[in-house]
């Protein structure tokens, strides 16, 4: 079976380690598997649900399409393009909001959690952004959508706007149901300096977070100050679910690796920190620096990534307009 995957990142710029073991590593695996047909999608009209500068903006577009390349998704093998371009998804987005209901967006639980108390001051997109994510889904009759937990929520909307929009118009599979992908193996990387909180480029301290363009130095000074415990490295799963920091570090070394949990606590049961630190910190480097050297090397060419994104574009337009077209002649335009 074909699956036709779809996937967006956010061009928030300065990509780190939690965006490439929790979304991007996961996106060339499936890049390179035969059978696949990957679309990847730089969510521009995401971005700006919160305030954005428009140069930083427009060189974080082209950091992203850096970061896709360097870590090894092929663009002759996979449409890559930013979202904005194809005006097919605002249309989409809107008709989608009429049939999406409001009791549904207001059990999003990203939504509070990104708008905090004052609420009352957020965007109506950073509200209604998940009809949009819906959108980008639906146009391209994407098959599966490769998710962390928590994404998990708006993909149930996307799945229930287009089974809703099916039988309003009894028009049976004609936004096709998409499945989610989620990685058994560990994938949500947390702070280095707090085991309990997503790694994320808005903390403030750098020493939270391993950067994509981060050096070796930098690497190995990051995760020699990076928080532990006083105890050994434990021996068993459930020993290690009640140490946050142990399980953050254990996990990077187990994404990178390619080693179960499992087999990476059988290499480092009962050693000490400074030890496990040392084979995690050569690890970071050997796989980290190429992918940083090679996003360094792209950013410097910006004619070959706004190829990518034009070359992109046109193979996405045609499909997404297509569909938006068919979406009218259903709808009564």
């Amino acid at each position: 079976m074909v699956k036709k995957i779809f996937s967006g990142v956010q061009p928030s710029g300065n990509l780190h380690l939690g965006n490439y073991l929790g979304a991007i590593k996961n996106f060339v695996e499936l890049n390179n598997e035969e059978k696949n047909r990957c679309i990847f999608c730089v969510v521009d009209l995401h971005a700006i649900t919160v305030s954005q500068d428009p140069k930083q903006l427009k060189n974080n577009i082209r950091e992203t399409v850096a970061t896709f390349i360097a870590s090894g998704i092929d663009p002759k093998k996979s449409i890559i393009f930013n979202q904005s371009k194809v005006s097919a998804h605002s249309e989409a987005a809107w008709i989608l909001s009429c049939t999406a209901r409001l009791g549904w967006l207001n059990r999003m639980t990203q939504f509070k959690e990104k708008a905090g108390k004052d609420k009352e001051k957020a965007s109506i997109g950073l509200y209604s952004y998940p009809v949009l994510m819906a959108a980008d889904i639906l146009l391209y009759d994407s098959t599966h959508v490769p998710v962390g937990n928590d994404q998990k929520q708006h993909l149930e909307l996307c799945r229930d706007i287009a089974q809703k929009f099916n039988n309003d118009f009894k028009v049976d599979d004609f936004f096709k149901i998409p499945e989610p992908l989620i990685k058994k193996e560990f994938s949500r990387i947390m702070s280095l300096k707090d085991g309990l909180k997503k790694m994320s480029k808005s903390e403030i301290s750098d020493l939270s977070r391993i950067n994509l363009t981060d050096d070796k130095d930098t690497i190995a000074n990051k995760i020699k100050k990076a928080k532990t415990d006083a105890l050994p490295l434990p021996s068993t799963i459930e020993e290690l679910e009640k140490r946050p920091e142990a399980k953050n570090l254990i996990g990077i070394y187990s994404s990178l690796s390619g080693l179960t949990l499992e087999n990476s606590l059988n290499e480092f049961s009962g050693k000490n920190f400074s030890n496990f630190k040392e084979n995690l910190s050569q690890l970071l480097i050997e796989k980290i620096i190429p992918i940083s050297l090679r996003i360094k090397e792209l950013l410097n060419d910006h004619n070959y990534l706004d190829s990518i994104l034009t070359d992109g574009y046109k193979k996405a337009d045609k499909i997404a307009s297509e569909k938006v077209k068919k979406i009218h002649e259903i709808i009564g335009f």
